[in-house]
């Protein structure tokens, strides 16, 4: 079912990643690596490594028996080496010795694992950078455009759709920032052997290590880390906080395309967004699939950090808990990526909506900005209450709080008409928004040239 679901769910660069043939190429590229790291050191004969290389396809592999032997085995590792050493020794018996010298399976795993796992980020790396482009540009297109600011669900003061905006691309950018550390920290070679000494390796276990890591184009681990899950958990914990940080920015966009408010439209067309039933319907389908993915990563990395309490030096259940968890994670939120890309690019804002918007409650959004300027005369409290009564009066009279105002003598006597006219415009109240827009964009210019925007996956 879940490949039904994939175009919808998961990006498509990210998915191809963990699909069956990566999962198996991730191992054996491993097995492949391990050869030629041995046989540059002495370990095993250098004739060992064409042949090991040349049965190390996943295409050529019987994945219904691997699927089958995996359930008896406990890992996927064991009866992948016996199909590989079994296509080995019918191109060279003696290399068939050879396979898999002195590792365990879950070096085979855990380094296969990686592999895919640099792919992913790659990928997702590209679709942020990307991201962090549109939406930038956005900002900028939109950093004087004013709308309604909204609390408890309810209108607040005015802000501009920019600095909504900067807000989403704000966090992406500590989201890239953190990608860098990831990467640092969690993509290294785990070889350990049976359990974590390589002590079959005698004394060319370290350098084994070293050329593996070298053919693999990783880091080499100060130790094996088959116990010690935090890499796991540093990968899947800053994938799930992306795709939270997508869901707010999707959550929002959702509640500016209801009818009622109708500030954004997603993109529509034939087969898009629309209704079995309701012809009418034009439905926020990529926000829904970003609410989707971010509803589900938050219990996905509680099970990688629930994981990291492993048995002594292999863990029992919980080590076999990571293999659909962590690829499922990245999938879902290189889904979100981007989904969000496309629902940037594609989306239209209704900047005249969100004018009429701020008129909706008839001034009485701008009651803070009369308050202010009042409480330099009688007091903030004293000036709280007489525009909080004015405020009452306006909703029960059903008139514009600026008629109201106008009608209260001590108001009057503190602000003229010409004020009170500068004080109920939105444009006139908007703080440090400006300011707050400007940083943000300063630190997107300083990481992803405009110029150069990244690649998009769906």
């Amino acid at each position: 079912m879940t490949e039904l679901l994939d175009s919808l769910l998961r990006g498509a660069a990210v998915t191809a990643r963990f699909s069956r043939e990566a999962t198996l190429q991730g191992m054996l590229d491993f097995e492949v690596a391990l050869a030629a790291a041995e046989a540059e050191a002495g370990v095993i004969p250098a004739a060992a490594v064409a042949p090991i290389t040349a049965a190390a396809r996943a295409n050529d592999l019987d994945w219904t028996a691997l699927r089958d032997d995996a359930a008896f085995a406990g890992n996927l590792a064991i009866p992948l080496v016996k199909q590989l050493t079994a296509r080995v020794k019918a191109l060279d018996a003696d290399a068939a010795r050879f396979v898999h010298w002195g590792a365990t399976s879950q070096d085979a795993i855990d380094t296969g694992l990686v592999l895919q796992v640099r792919g992913a980020l790659d990928d997702m790396g590209a679709d942020l950078d990307g991201l962090i482009h549109q939406l930038a540009a956005q900002v900028r297109q939109h950093r004087a455009t004013v709308m309604v600011g909204r609390t408890w669900l309810q209108h607040a003061l005015p802000i501009t759709f920019g600095l909504k905006l900067a807000g989403t691309l704000d966090a992406l950018l500590r989201a890239r920032a953190d990608l860098a550390s990831v990467r640092e920290q969690a993509l290294c070679v785990q070889f350990g052997g049976a359990s974590g000494t390589l002590a079959s390796l005698g004394t060319e276990g370290p350098a084994v290590a070293a050329a593996l890591a070298r053919h693999l184009g990783l880091p080499d681990a100060p130790m094996p880390w088959h116990g010690q899950r935090d890499r796991i958990v540093r990968v899947g914990g800053w994938a799930a906080s992306l795709t939270g940080s997508l869901g707010k920015f999707a959550r929002d966009t959702a509640m500016l395309t209801q009818t009622e408010v109708g500030e954004i439209a997603e993109a529509s067309g034939p087969g898009r967004g629309g209704s079995s039933t309701m012809p009418h319907k034009r439905n926020p389908v990529g926000c829904a699939a970003m609410l989707a993915a971010a509803a589900r990563t938050p219990q996905l990395a509680a099970t990688l950090f629930a994981a990291m309490q492993q048995d002594h030096e292999r863990g029992l259940g919980t080590w076999h808990a990571e293999w659909e968890t962590l690829p499922e994670l990245l999938m879902l939120c290189g889904g979100a990526l981007a989904t969000a890309s496309t629902l940037v690019d594609d989306w239209t804002v209704d900047t005249t909506r969100m004018r009429a918007n701020l008129e909706m409650t008839h001034g009485l959004i701008m009651a803070e900005a009369v308050t202010m300027a009042l409480g330099e005369a009688m007091g903030r409290l004293e000036a709280h209450r007489r525009v909080e009564s004015c405020c009452r009066d306006a909703l029960a009279q059903r008139r514009h709080l600026r008629d109201v105002l106008r009608d209260d003598d001590e108001i009057a006597r503190v602000l003229s008409g010409d004020a009170l006219e500068r004080l109920m415009d939105p444009q006139h109240y908007l703080g440090a928004a400006e300011t707050f827009v400007s940083r943000v964009l300063a630190l997107a210019d300083a990481v992803v040239p405009i110029s150069q925007p990244g690649r998009k996956s769906k």
